[in-house]
């Protein structure tokens, strides 16, 4: 369910209202951690859902550093890819967590973008156990978004996902006094 959307030019943003391993897009986006280890939370959604591939692959390409982002193949999850990035875990907002959260959205997307990909998905990074507070956490990812629309070559469409709808709701609030 289609929540939001802004254009920029040929290229849309949209907010939806889903899971993320039912999205229609051609790669999705997990937030993971250094270790690439997917036990909980949308990793393990995404790990479980998939299979072992995922995680075995995963165990060849890391450790990866806060901030950057691998992908890996999806299993037997129906996307071309599935691209992991690691988002800062909130400390207090004075150590550099907008910058890196910038950055693990930014390379998520590149990774995307460099592999010809024209439309992924991603869940508010860093939202979830990493206790980044969700206001300061969309305005940073939203932006993060917005600039890299503007410079893709290849992706078009970029999803912002969330399963729960009261979830979903307050991004949308979010999103719309920030644009």
């Amino acid at each position: 369910m289609i929540l939001f959307q802004k254009n920029f030019g040929d290229k849309k943003f949209l907010l939806v209202k889903n899971s993320i391993i039912a999205e229609k897009v051609d790669a999705i986006v997990n937030p993971a951690n250094e270790k690439l280890s997917h036990g909980g939370g949308v990793a393990g959604l995404i790990s479980r859902s998939g299979g072992p591939a995922i995680q075995e692959e995963s165990n060849r390409k890391a450790p990866i550093k806060t901030g950057t982002a691998v992908a890996t193949k999806a299993g037997t999850l129906p996307f071309k890819a599935v691209i992991h990035t690691v988002g800062p875990v909130w400390r207090g907002g004075t150590n550099n967590e907008p910058e890196l959260l910038k950055s693990a959205v930014l390379s998520a997307l590149k990774v995307g973008d460099d592999m010809k990909l024209s439309s992924i998905s991603l869940p508010s990074i860093s939202t979830g156990i990493f206790g980044y507070p969700l206001e300061p956490a969309i305005h940073v990812i939203v932006d993060a978004i917005a600039e890299f629309l503007t410079q893709s070559r290849h992706v078009t469409d970029v999803h912002l996902c969330d399963y729960s709808r009261a979830k979903a709701d307050e991004i949308k609030q979010i999103i719309e006094s920030h644009w």
